[in-house]
Order: structure tokens, then sequence, then C-alpha cells
């Protein structure tokens, strides 16, 4: 089962952030799953660092892709991805910490971050490739 299903209308036409963007949908998904078969801390620990660092990685490609085509909303494009982080990073530490319940209502947050930050915030420096 999925919390998202990836869509032909979340591709921006730049290959390698869709595939980035795939992928994140993919681990999120996984990471629902997951705490729908009710899997252990260290399970759920590791597919949760490891969406984490994947989107990481993500960020630091976008910002550095950004950069490289001297887009005017970098700025704000880096605001925005802090900002998650800075949520994500706050929740890894709690998980971490012994607070191990994730909810349907987080992942579901989660997906409607990443399909509103896809269909916006990307959308807009799309518009440059193109």
């Amino acid at each position: 089962m999925h919390i998202l299903k990836w869509e032909k209308g979340f591709e921006l036409g730049i290959h390698q952030f869709d595939e980035h963007h795939k992928h994140l949908v993919a681990l999120l998904n996984q990471t629902y799953d997951c705490v729908n078969a009710g899997a252990s801390k260290e399970q759920l620990e590791l597919i949760v660092d490891g969406l984490i660092e994947y989107t990481r990685y993500h960020f630091s490609a976008e910002e550095q892709w950004m950069d490289l085509v001297a887009y005017d909303g970098l700025l704000a494009h880096v605001a925005e991805h802090d900002k998650f982080s800075s949520m994500v990073e706050h929740f890894q530490t709690e998980f971490h910490n012994g607070d191990t319940h994730l909810s349907t209502e987080l992942l579901q947050f989660l997906g409607n971050w990443l399909v509103d930050h896809i269909l916006v915030s990307d959308a807009h420096y799309a518009q440059l490739a193109s």
C-alpha cells in the first residue's frame, strides 16, 4: 500500500530531479509500509535515517544546480529546504531519543509537503530548464 502514488504530473522535465523525487516517494512509501507492518525500532531507525539522508542529498543537489544556473529564487528555496530539514531533524532526534511513534498523519504531512514543494517551488525553477 502507498501513502503517496507517483504521478506523471509531478515530473519537472529535469531527469535528475524527477528521479530524486520518485526515489523520495518510494522511501516515504517504504516508511509507511514499515510502520503499518509493525517494524521494530531498529528497522524504523534505518528507514527513517535513510529517508532523511536522501532528502539532504536531494536538497543539496537542487541547491547546487540552482546556484549553477543563477536561479534568482535560490535563497527562498534554500529557506524552504532549511525549514523542512529542521523539522525532520527534530523528529529524527526525538525518534532516536525514544519517541518511536510514527503516525500515519506525520507521513501524510511529509507526503503532502513533498507534493506541494514539487508542484509549486520546484516547478518554478524547472521553468528555467525548459
